[in-house]
């Protein structure tokens, strides 16, 4: 079975048009080759005998009217035998949520979700949903109505299995940015103040991240019959499963970032589907950091194919640098236009 896994392509200036990515090769941080990506046009004029075509897309935010222009230019045609994985932050408000997702599932033949932080914020929207976790079940139910499929699925042969996580502070286990003024993440992350959760459950610890989590052993045993019948598996998640999937903190205008994006129960769960030392054909496709990436890591290839914000289109480092340049997170120094960044609000603030 050949499973072609292709990155939505974010561009507005006219009709999207797929990359379409061989997911059978692989691609590493200490080589330039990269999986086969073939052209527009090859990718438009494939037919059936060539394979299962999944997408992927996470980080869609079509709270802002761009990114919903671009939900709905998507070809009504084109997909229509075509599966989308969709990896969460999807928008903000339910009803945006809803409209979006059915926009999608009217262009795709089947459509996959998990949520995002984004996704659960409940400002605005209090009188209808009193914490976060109400309004992830009204989501899922909102998913199921719409025929879109939230749980682990078989599709001609290819194993899809949907990943709950949340991201925990001490996942971040790099050496912190020192001699520059870096707001605290309660000021910086807005989960903390718009989403609400019941109980002990908190964003500054690890309760979320062991909450999510464990919502993923109500599918064990599905889990389990995929790892038996099916040669391919492709897993998905919203949040980062390991922090070499992200920029160095002196890269970063937030250097904090990576206290908020990921999880390591994420990774062990990923790695017991797939095997410690993965596979040829293991991927996972995740979101969250708006930085696209199509790395092979221990033997599972991660890839992250963002919409993200509008302005973030217009320039936006991607995982690509790492296929030339070592990661390096024990330097500090800044990089230059994380330096001029710095510079500019230390002397807009005296």
């Amino acid at each position: 079975m050949v499973v072609k896994l292709m990155p939505c392509c974010p561009s507005l200036s006219q009709k999207p048009l797929p990359k379409q990515v061989q997911i059978r090769t692989q691609m590493k941080y200490t080589t330039t080759r990269r999986p086969e990506i073939l052209t527009s046009s090859a990718a438009a004029s494939s037919t059936s005998a060539s394979g299962l075509r999944v997408f992927v897309l996470s980080d869609l935010h079509t709270d802002y009217s761009e990114n919903m222009t671009w939900v709905k230019c998507l070809s009504t045609t084109r997909h229509k035998k075509d599966v989308l994985l969709v990896a969460g932050d999807v928008a903000e408000k339910y009803d945006d949520f809803v409209l979006t997702m059915s926009l999608l599932k009217d262009r795709f033949q089947r459509v996959l979700f998990v949520p995002g932080n984004h996704d659960l914020w409940c400002r605005g929207e209090e009188n209808d949903f009193p914490d976060s976790l109400e309004k992830l079940n009204k989501l899922l139910d909102a998913c199921r109505g719409l025929g879109v499929e939230i749980n682990p699925v078989v599709i001609d042969g290819l194993g899809i299995i949907p990943l709950f996580s949340w991201y925990h502070e001490s996942f971040d286990r790099e050496k912190d940015i020192s001699g520059i003024r870096i707001l605290p993440l309660e000021m910086a992350c807005r989960d903390f103040h718009a989403c609400k959760w019941p109980g002990d459950l908190s964003s500054r610890d690890a309760s979320l991240s062991l909450y999510f989590d464990a919502m993923n052993e109500n599918n064990q045993e599905v889990i389990n019959e995929i790892q038996r019948t099916c040669d391919q598996i492709i897993t998905f998640s919203h949040f980062v499963p390991r922090q070499d999937l992200c920029p160095e903190k002196r890269m970063l205008f937030y250097p904090n970032l990576p206290k908020i994006i990921g999880s390591d129960f994420l990774e062990l769960r990923i790695r017991s589907i797939h095997g410690a030392m993965g596979s040829t054909s293991a991927c996972h496709v995740f979101g969250h950091t708006h930085f696209s990436w199509d790395a092979v890591l221990d033997g599972i290839r991660y890839v992250q194919a963002p919409l993200a914000y509008p302005r973030e289109r217009k320039r936006r480092m991607n995982g690509d640098y790492y296929a030339t340049n070592p990661r390096s997170p024990d330097i500090t120094e800044l990089a230059p236009w994380v330096a001029r960044f710095y510079n500019r609000t230390w002397k807009s603030e005296f």
